[in-house]
């Protein structure tokens, strides 16, 4: 394993770090279970991939109050407590479910308690943007996170992010934070933060973590032809999801990049192609690849969409996700028929696109700032239509 130094700290942390919200679980339902309280983590396929991580080096360890229901800080915590002294938990407070200052002594102690530690390395602020950053600072999020620190119970504050880069500089500048957490891959490269937020936390010493480097696995999983006859031209050789966090890697600015792995085979392709993460390393002609891949997919892609499920659930029990990502496929993947199948045959009427109230919540929580209603009627008519 290879290692960083985190932004301004005295910090090195592993160039690949584990992130635990798509974590296995019972009977593999996949998607968007990692939000359902209802669906239980794979405990022993989850300590499985745990164990690789860290006997392969990972240091960073990232979850969030809201994780598999809750379950993930408790299920982390649990698989840690062994190797605490050698590697870094960073957990995120929930600030849509902050309504008055002391929320944020009772949340924090909470998650304290559900991850069995009386410390923590890294406390972020979850989702930090324009929607709550007034919120935060009027209910004294800065001032608290600033007392967690000096008194030792965590090591280091930050904030994740999805919002527009003038939102994240205005962020960068009105704290002394010590890391930031961004979506960052190459096909979202000009998005959100972007590369300019990138080198803008890193100019000001901010360490900068990456997650969704692969775009929900979409970066990885299931390639258009048309996209892997471009890989195929490469003299060097790499999977799709290896040319993804190389890329990522090859930004200096960048310490470390999470793996949102759901099997213990994902984790064992990203611990080795961790060995190769040195910036600056890919050639011009490799970039020049990368760039062509993200226009092909740019011309194929129709609905935004990460999949991150921030979205969910939807009052009307609407699969938000799930059908963005089966309208998609049809285009990505030239077949319509087995989404058309699942559509109607395997959703309920509630889980179907046109089960929409255009209640406008979703809307509300989408980091990519969908217009869900919208899409959603246009995901109707296509599957209605075929």
């Amino acid at each position: 394993m290879l290692y960083r130094k985190l932004g301004k700290t005295n910090v090195e942390s592993s160039v690949l770090g584990f992130g635990a919200m798509r974590l296995p679980m019972v009977g593999n339902p996949g998607g968007l279970a990692g939000f359902d309280p209802n669906i239980p983590i794979d405990e022993p396929r989850a300590q499985k991939m745990i164990e690789h991580a860290v006997e392969a080096g990972v240091t960073y360890f990232d979850t969030a109050y809201g994780y598999h229901g809750g379950k993930s800080e408790l299920f982390l915590g649990k698989a840690l407590r062994p190797h605490r002294s050698k590697v870094m938990i960073a957990t995120k407070l929930p600030t849509w479910n902050v309504e008055k200052p002391e929320d944020l002594e009772r949340l924090f102690n909470e998650q304290l308690q559900k991850l069995g530690t009386d410390y923590l390395d890294f406390y972020l602020l979850h989702g930090l943007g324009s929607g709550n950053l007034k919120k935060m600072r009027e209910m004294g999020a800065m001032e608290f996170l600033d007392r967690l620190r000096s008194s030792g119970r965590i090591r280091f504050a930050g904030f994740s992010f999805h919002d527009e880069i003038k939102v994240f500089k205005d962020i960068i500048d009105s704290f002394t934070w010590d890391v930031c957490l961004l979506q960052f891959n190459y096909y979202d490269r000009e998005y959100q933060a972007g590369v300019q937020g990138v080198r803008y936390a890193a100019g000001h010493g901010v360490g900068v973590v990456v997650m969704e480097p692969l775009r929900g696995g979409k970066l990885a999983d299931r390639i258009p032809a048309e996209v892997q006859a471009l890989w195929d031209t490469a003299p060097v050789k790499r999977t799709p999801a290896e040319w993804a966090m190389q890329w990522v890697w090859d930004h200096p600015e960048v310490t470390t990049v999470l793996t949102g792995s759901s099997t213990l085979e994902q984790l064992q392709e990203h611990t080795r192609n961790a060995a190769h993460a040195i910036a600056n390393s890919l050639t011009p002609a490799e970039h020049a690849l990368i760039d062509q891949v993200r226009q092909e997919y740019r011309r194929m892609l129709k609905i935004d969409c990460t999949g991150c499920a921030y979205c969910m659930p939807c009052p009307t029990g609407v699969d938000i996700p799930q059908n963005f990502n089966m309208y998609n496929d049809s285009f990505l993947f030239k077949g319509a028929e087995m989404n058309q199948f699942f559509y109607n045959q395997m959703m309920t009427p509630e889980q179907r696109a046109s089960g929409c109230s255009e209640c406008m919540t979703c809307v509300e929580k989408c980091p990519q700032k969908i217009d869900v209603p919208k899409e959603l009627k246009v995901v109707a008519e296509y599957f209605k239509a075929k």
